[in-house]
């Protein structure tokens, strides 16, 4: 077994939001990272340890973001439980580092300010992004990152697809429903087998679950979306529909906020605030991909 890296309650209840599949890219693929929404764009440690390096580098050009992103690498002593290896190194991305090589940092201390990237699609929230590698590994490439585990319950929500629209942007729309059964505590978008969900539905080609299963397959809404294999989803060719109207996707991801409800990602549709809607999914010969797995 290689080595893997546990990241417990303690520090995800800090944040608002997380996700570790909502992403295309690859450390997102099978859920060797995570992304932390803190609600603020001052952005704190969620590891102990000394930074052992700190880098700019260009993001893709979107009229919507900063030209260049950042990574920050910190040599972990506290935070996570790693399995497989004695020491483990974190890197960290998107944000403008307050920090510098050699600081000494406790998880919860100010490491920056979240930047708006241009790896972000329009409708993605300021966050952190955090993946791990162990310490014979190289910290600056893309790829290699251990697999993640978020040590926490979350709850699968029941939903039944319905919702009034309260919130808009260029690309996303924000639902009413569903509505968050016990605020302060973690819950997800569950399958109709009560499994909860991860991952852009289905725009980024796969998926996972963040609830326990023994599933070999799960469906929304009656219809099958998508294939499990140990805790990694891929997603059906589907498409989702809001209102009988082909949408992008749906962003999934557990959140422990009571202002909550289900996100469409809209490009190249609009729907006013105050719209009720309800959200339907059918199979599809030419479903849309962002990126991700295929």
């Amino acid at each position: 077994m290689g080595a893997s890296v546990e990241i417990g309650g303690s520090v995800l209840s800090r944040y608002e939001r997380f996700s570790l599949y909502n992403s295309p890219y690859p450390a997102h693929d099978y859920g060797c990272a995570i992304d932390l929404y803190p609600g603020t764009d001052v952005a704190r440690s969620p590891v102990s340890g000394t930074v052992i390096d700190t880098l700019s580098v260009r993001c893709p050009d979107q009229p919507y973001a900063v030209s260049h992103d950042h990574l920050i690498v910190i040599s972990v002593d506290d935070g996570v439980t790693p399995t497989g290896t004695d020491e483990v190194v974190a890197r960290i991305l998107h944000v403008d580092p307050a920090v510098s090589k050699g600081d000494d940092v406790a998880i919860g201390d100010r490491l920056g300010t979240l930047v708006r990237s241009g790896f972000f699609g329009q409708w993605v929230a300021n966050h952190i992004h955090l993946d791990f590698r162990t310490a014979a590994q190289n910290p600056y490439r893309a790829s290699g990152s251990v697999p993640l585990t978020a040590a926490v319950d979350v709850a699968p929500i029941d939903w039944d697809g319905t919702g009034t629209v309260v919130e808009t942007g260029p690309t996303h729309a924000l639902l009413s429903g569903p509505t968050h059964p016990q605020p302060g505590s973690f819950a997800a978008i569950a399958s109709d087998e009560g499994v909860a969900l991860d991952g852009g539905l289905s725009h980024y080609g796969g998926g996972g679950i963040l609830s326990e299963t023994d599933h070999s397959a799960v469906s929304l809404f009656g219809t099958d979306i998508a294939t499990v294999s140990d805790r990694d989803l891929v997603w059906n060719p589907i498409d989702i529909l809001a209102n009988g109207e082909r949408i992008t996707g749906l962003s999934l991801f557990a959140d422990q906020t009571g202002s909550w409800g289900a996100k469409l990602v809209t490009i190249g549709q609009t729907f006013d605030v105050g719209t009720d809607v309800r959200v339907t999914i059918e199979p599809s010969e030419d479903p849309i991909r962002l990126g991700g797995r295929t």
